[in-house]
């Protein structure tokens, strides 16, 4: 049987020289897009939340509630800088790990922050039926989203890249936005083919 076929489909179409971190509010699409971006780049996908809740053995509201913001922060920044020192790969962060100005060092020096902009009312959308965001679980939640947002965006704004979100991406199509974002920069992505 012949498998040119197959080695031609697997075949790597990307090199990463640098891990992919996306910042953005929750609700962005951080996890979703970044389970995608690596499977097209044919790299591990990792969430610091995730591995936040593994060594924790809780839930990221259930760490908040227990130790508070700023342990969970602290631990955050452990993470992150773990992590950041894999092969590059893709990381999907917290809405407010970027805030830190330790994290965007770490992210600076081993990484490349793309901030998957989305606007609020999107945001908004995608988050006011989830009972998981800690910091919405407020009298007025979408007002709480309004403030977090514009407290943020300026943060935000200082990320290396920049991916704009519309409400009709698919996640597909979003992927190809972060793709064409992350090919303006062949210091952290080359295309092989």
């Amino acid at each position: 049987m012949d498998n040119t076929n197959g080695d031609i489909a697997t075949a790597p179409a990307y090199k990463l020289h640098r891990t992919v971190v996306l910042v953005g509010m929750m609700g962005s699409g951080k996890t979703a897009i970044g389970r995608a971006l690596a499977a097209r780049l044919g790299v591990d996908y990792l969430d610091s939340d995730e591995e936040i809740e593994k060594a924790a053995n809780a839930t990221i509201a259930e760490v908040f509630d227990r130790s508070g913001e700023p342990f969970f922060r602290d631990r955050e920044a452990e993470v992150i800088a773990r992590l950041l020192q894999s092969d590059p790969c893709v990381l999907s962060t917290g809405g407010g790990a970027y805030l830190a100005d330790r994290n965007r060092a770490e992210i600076s020096a081993h990484g490349v922050a793309v901030l998957l902009d989305a606007d609020v009312d999107l945001l908004w959308d995608r988050v006011k039926h989830k009972d998981t965001r800690p910091l919405l679980r407020t009298p007025d939640p979408r007002a709480t989203l309004v403030e977090l947002f514009e407290a943020r965006a300026p943060i935000y704004a200082m990320a290396d890249l920049r991916a704009k979100a519309d409400p009709d991406f698919s996640i597909e199509r979003m992927t190809d936005e972060v793709l064409s974002v992350l090919l303006t920069r062949p210091d952290v992505l080359e295309r092989l083919t």
